[in-house]
This record gives C-alpha cells, structure tokens and sequence, in this order.
C-alpha cells in the first residue's frame, strides 16, 4: 500500500508493477531515500519482482536518483525479478548513456513496450 505522503503512482498490471513519479524533479536527497524504501518494500513484497518505472512525469534526476535506481536494480536482480525502465526524457536518457547506465537497465521508449519485454 503506498504511504500518504508518498512520491510515487503505484499500479498493479498482470503482475507487473507500474511505478510512476510524482514529482518533475527528484533531486532532494530526503525524496530519493523515500522513494528508494519504498520501491524496496515492494520489490520484496513480489515474488518475483516484475517492476516497471515510468519517467513519464520527469524532467531532471539528480546522481544521488541514479545511485538508487542501481540499488534497487541490484535487488530486484538478487531476487530474480526483473526491471524495466520506460519513457525516459531524451536529455535524461543522455545521462544514462555517457554513464553507460543504459547497458545496465533495459530501457524501452513506452510503457506498452516494457510491459510486452516481460512475457
């Protein structure tokens, strides 16, 4: 169950878990520790985990969000789950790319064709 004052949209489809952001921006150091438990406590709430985040709603991303979405790769991954990334900004997606982060994370250009990677 998300919490009240949670940062994120949360859904269920086909046992998949769409993850959506509320806010533009996740920069602040407090946000990005919050949302990083709180995806945590689903990825160990599924199993597996089949978890899809949608950067739909997002126009920057601070290093400290990056770190966090490598941690919660690595759990999903130590879960055998999967994750899947979807409708990242082009100047967001820059970023991925000279970090080669985009070699890590299997990134798709829409919603519809992440959740179609799963099956």
């Amino acid at each position: 169950m998300p919490r009240a004052d949670s940062r994120l949209r949360i859904n269920q489809q086909d046992g998949i878990t769409l993850i959506e952001f509320v806010d533009r921006n996740i920069l602040d150091e407090a946000n990005i520790q919050q949302i990083g438990e709180e995806i945590g406590e689903l990825i160990d709430a599924a199993v597996p985990p089949q978890i899809l985040i949608s950067f739909s709603n997002v126009d920057h991303l601070s290093s400290a969000a990056l770190g966090t979405l490598i941690t919660i790769h690595n759990r999903v991954k130590s879960k055998s789950g999967k994750l899947r990334l979807a409708n990242i900004d082009p100047q967001i997606l820059e970023v991925f790319v000279i970090t080669k982060l985009n070699t890590l994370f299997e990134i798709h250009d829409s919603t519809d064709s992440a959740i179609a990677s799963f099956k």
